[in-house]
């Protein structure tokens, strides 16, 4: 359990290695067979990412993290998103610690963010929905690896609808120095064939900024249907970088899990939107 100023990390050794040397190796690997062919020449303002075990979905995550190494001195904050696996949470919830911790380090809290949205609706403070869950602490291994020093506002969404998380987004929004990060794997124990076409339809509400992607479709679907909604009044383009499911990396074909990474960009001007 996290203590007031500590949430220490809960699924080290189970969905990546707790061994630091071992976590950094692998993270490097994934991060050079993810390598980006052409150098972005904009940063990204978000990214969708998926949240199963490193040997699962980690590569597919890592498309999209490669993508932030040019821009690892750019980002000083990253909001994180995700869906509350471990217990029911109504509304969105943020930690009560002040950092998280991995075996690479401890990451801190944006503490000024975090007081700040304790007064907007929908917002409660739980440590034991953050205890235990894994969705936000399987990205940080990679952040810390691509990125200098940042801070994060971590949260996990649970029974919200898509409208009232919106403005929750709009606020942390921030500016070129806040990266905001949606962690949520796609469809759930489909045999392979029938993953990929409900994935790929998925994908295409996705890029299209369309929203109405329900918890069948992605587990993260409210987080992801907040930042479509955002991502539009922002004018964000919106990329493909991976899909794959897990019987592509590391399971069977029987029933599968579906892993996508997204990028979304600004047009030159997005961040005065």
């Amino acid at each position: 359990m996290a203590s007031a100023s500590i949430r220490p990390a809960a699924v080290a050794g189970q969905f990546y290695p707790a061994d630091v040397r071992h976590l950094q190796l692998q993270i490097a690997e994934m991060l050079r067979a993810a390598a980006p062919a052409d150098v972005a020449a904009t940063p990204p303002k978000a990214l969708i990412v998926p949240h199963a075990g490193y040997v699962y979905s980690g590569p597919v995550a890592a498309v999209a993290y490669a993508r932030l190494v040019r821009w690892r001195d750019r980002f000083r904050k990253v909001v994180m998103l995700g869906p509350a696996h471990r217990m029911a949470v109504l509304g969105a919830a943020l930690p009560a610690a002040r950092s998280f911790q991995t075996p690479l380090g401890s990451v801190p809290v944006a503490r000024d963010d975090w007081q700040r949205l304790q007064t907007m609706p929908g917002v409660q403070i739980s440590a034991a929905a953050h205890a235990f869950e894994h969705c936000l602490e399987v990205q940080l291994p990679f952040l810390q690896t691509v990125l200098d020093h940042f801070t994060i506002l971590p949260l996990l969404v649970g029974h919200m609808r898509a409208e009232d998380l919106g403005p929750i987004i709009e606020a942390l929004w921030g500016g070129p120095e806040t990266l905001i990060l949606i962690s949520s794997d796609l469809s759930h124990y489909h045999p392979y064939d029938e993953a990929r076409v409900l994935d790929r339809g998925t994908c295409e509400r996705v890029l299209a900024l369309a929203g109405g992607i329900d918890h069948e479709q992605a587990c993260g679907a409210t987080p992801v249907n907040g930042l479509l909604a955002v991502a539009g009044a922002h004018r964000l383009r919106a990329q493909l970088l991976d899909l794959r499911n897990s019987g592509d990396t590391a399971g069977g074909r029987d029933r599968v899990v579906g892993y996508a990474s997204f990028q979304f960009d600004e047009d030159d001007d997005g961040a005065r939107h």
